[in-house]
């Protein structure tokens, strides 16, 4: 059996720059990440690098016996309210004892450099897929995304609770995650090679002249993840629980289309069939997991060119005057809304404006702001931004 150490590689320079995280293996049966962070950082030398790496591995137990998780999702517990009661208690099972390590680390990087910080959280998964990147809403996220040639998917924090790169987000810093393609096609290794290649020219940390073949990399990743759009966005999620007995159809793809009344699962209570016209994403086939498949829908530009004019003039400081929302914490961007004001407000208006949702209850909603907790002064002298 395979031993895995927290610290894969850690390389840090006399030169000031950004300093770069990257997790493999916070889920244990996807190792493609780590294997290629191993193989991309041992032959690199502090000499050409300027800044900081940091290449973590996450659930190292989990890696071991090649399971998704032992007790719990590790990538499911970065809630603030979780990382608190985890702190205080006085036995502790596999899963948060990771987290707690994983949180110490991330807390002593932050304290001992100064940034700019990028964190990339690499995955596979359980169905076949071209490679695509994940973000939080924020524009700084998007911003530096766009330099990837892959489809990238906005909202994935407003159906999944508790994700390692929400809470990454909501300190303020890039973060992104990328799936390479399925968990044992050797081909997502490939890519999370070419991945790490390219983030490491990205971030300012290595030139690319001291990449070999950084071309050949990026067009990799593009040929591999070529779309007709860049950007999706996720609207519907099906949840499922170990009760419902829950199966993929076969044969069913990220990106692929579907078609309302579509046969796409079953369950317990029989046949599940597509609502939209849409794409699936992320279809489950593995034993473990809470997320059956998401429906994705592309973005379309001048939407996004609008949300990021509205978000700079902070246009969402209108919203708290409308009845029936206040600011519940107006440092973080979280506003309350009640939710017989919000069904009269369409969705895509918070995206606009970037907020994406949490219900609270029965009777509200709490919209969270990327914008407002974003650390974008700490960007503003990168290449990318702009």
């Amino acid at each position: 059996m395979p031993r895995y150490s927290r610290i894969i590689r850690q390389i840090t320079s006399s030169k000031i720059g950004p300093t770069v995280v990257f997790f493999g293996g916070i889920h244990g049966n996807e190792k493609s990440g780590v294997q290629a962070l191993e193989d991309t950082l041992k032959g690199l030398s502090d000499d050409i690098i300027t800044g900081n790496i940091y290449a973590l591995a996450g659930n190292l137990k989990a890696l071991e016996k090649n399971q998704r998780y032992l007790n719990l999702d590790l990538n499911r517990m970065w809630s603030s309210e979780d990382i608190n009661a985890i702190k205080t208690k006085s036995s502790l099972i596999h899963e948060e004892r990771e987290l707690l390590e994983l949180y110490d680390l991330i807390d002593a990087i932050l304290k001992k450099h100064e940034g700019p910080f990028y964190f990339f959280d690499l995955h596979t998964t359980s169905s076949k897929s071209l490679p695509f990147i994940t973000i939080n809403d924020a524009i700084i996220n998007r911003s530096f995304s766009k330099q990837f040639p892959v489809p990238i998917v906005l909202g994935i924090e407003e159906y999944l609770d508790g994700a390692l790169l929400s809470y990454i987000n909501q300190l303020g810093y890039v973060s992104l995650g990328f799936e390479s393609g399925q968990h044992d096609d050797i081909q997502s290794v490939k890519n999370h090679i070419a991945f790490i290649n390219i983030a490491l020219v990205f971030t300012g940390l290595v030139d690319s002249l001291y990449i070999k073949g950084f071309d050949t990399f990026y067009n990799q990743l593009k040929n591999e993840g070529k779309y007709n759009t860049r950007f999706f966005e996720i609207i519907d999620l099906q949840r499922i629980t170990k009760d419902d007995e829950f199966k993929m159809c076969n044969g069913f793809d990220s990106f692929q289309t579907i078609h309302k009344g579509e046969k796409i699962a079953t369950n317990k209570n029989g046949i599940i069939s597509s609502r939209y016209n849409a794409k699936i994403f992320m279809p489950l086939y593995q034993q473990k997991g809470s997320e059956g498949f998401f429906i994705i829908r592309s973005i379309n530009t001048l939407f996004l060119k609008l949300s990021v004019w509205l978000r700079l003039l902070r246009a969402d400081s209108l919203l708290s005057m409308l009845p029936g929302i206040i600011w519940y914490n107006k440092q973080k961007g979280i506003l309350k809304v009640n939710l017989k004001v919000a069904k009269y407000m369409a969705k895509p208006i918070f995206h606009l404006l970037g907020y994406r949702n949490k219900q609270v209850g029965s009777t509200n909603l709490l919209l969270y702001n990327r914008e407002r907790v974003a650390k974008t002064k700490m960007y503003k002298g990168e290449k990318w931004y702009r």
